[in-house]
C-alpha cells in the first residue's frame, strides 16, 4: 500500500500527539533558546499549511509549509514516526509539500534544521531533493546548532 499524504486540521488527537513527539524530539536534540519548530497553535495559524502521513491506517509522519512572502516559503514540522522510518514517508511528505508549494506559485523554498548526527538523515533528504546549504533567511540567526537549505522551483507548467 503506498503512503497516503493529506492536508489535515490539527484535531485529531493522534496527529497533536505527533506535533508533541516532534517538538519533544526538538528539545532533546537541540539547546534550549535554539529550537524553531511549530506549536500547534502556530502550526494553524494562517499561511500555514500542515500535511499528515499515513500507511496502512496508521499514522506515520507529517510536514508544513509555512508562507514567507516574496514567493517564497518554509518547510516546517518534518516528522517520521521512528517504527515508519527508511520507509519513505519523507519522501512522500516532502513531494507533496512541494507539489504544493508550486502549485501555489512559489518560486523558493526555505528550511531551518538543527546539526549533528540527529539530523543527518533530514540533510540527506533534502541534498538528494536538489536543496542546497544557505545562510540565514527571515528572522534567523545563525547558531553552531542550526543550518539553512534552499530550493528553487521552476515555474508551473501551464500547459498540462
Amino acid at each position: 500500500m503506498s503512503i497516503l499524504v493529506r492536508p489535515d486540521d490539527l484535531s485529531s488527537p493522534q496527529v497533536q500527539a505527533l506535533v508533541g513527539e516532534h517538538l519533544a524530539g526538538m528539545h532533546e536534540n537541540t539547546p534550549a533558546g535554539h529550537v524553531h519548530a511549530l506549536a500547534l497553535d502556530s502550526l494553524r495559524a494562517p499561511g500555514v499549511n500542515f500535511w499528515s502521513a499515513w500507511l496502512d491506517g496508521q499514522l506515520c509522519g507529517c510536514g508544513a509549509l509555512k508562507a514567507l512572502g516574496d514567493g517564497a516559503g518554509e518547510i516546517k514540522s518534518m516528522r517520521t514516526r521512528p517504527p515508519f522510518l527508511r520507509r519513505g514517508v519523507g519522501q512522500a511528505v516532502l513531494d507533496e509539500i512541494v507539489r504544493a508549494a508550486r502549485d501555489s506559485g512559489y518560486t523558493r523554498l526555505y528550511l531551518e534544521t538543527g546539526t549533528g548526527a540527529p539530523f543527518a538523515a533530514a540533510h540527506a533528504l533534502y541534498l538528494r531533493n536538489g536543496f542546497a546549504w544557505c545562510g540565514p533567511f527571515g528572522g534567523y540567526t545563525a547558531t553552531a546548532f542550526n543550518v539553512f537549505m534552499t530550493k528553487r522551483l521552476p515555474a508551473r507548467d501551464n500547459a498540462g
